[in-house]
């Protein structure tokens, strides 16, 4: 479907997923704008609590994909410079696809889109 432009392991198949879904979304709802809603004082401080959340866990061992994923999903709500929630959403999307990445190295990969 695409050239392969990808040098890691499972982006392409992630990137070929969030095209369909990409799809399927303007198709039901169209072009989308809406105002960011990030990065006030409240928000700066739940980011803080999942760093140091996420950090614990995985001192003690338990770290898992969703301490990880939660700790940048709150990083990014609190950032309210466009320049910096933008390269914090692409560290989101970064996680996601290593997350998708190893759920297939361990299972059957879901059927394409």
């Amino acid at each position: 479907m695409y050239p392969t432009l990808f040098s890691n392991p499972g982006v392409k198949d992630f990137a070929e997923a969030i095209d369909a879904e990409r799809t399927r979304q303007l198709a039901k709802f169209g072009e989308q704008h809406h105002p960011d809603g990030t990065g006030d004082k409240h928000q700066r401080q739940l980011a803080d609590l999942a760093r140091i959340e996420c950090q614990a866990q995985f001192a003690a061992g338990r770290g898992t994909w969703a301490d990880v994923l939660f700790e940048e999903v709150r990083e990014a709500i609190a950032e309210s410079d466009p320049t910096r929630l933008r390269t914090e959403l692409v560290q989101v999307a970064a996680v996601c696809a290593a997350w998708v990445h190893d759920l297939d190295s361990r299972t059957e990969p879901p059927p394409a889109a």
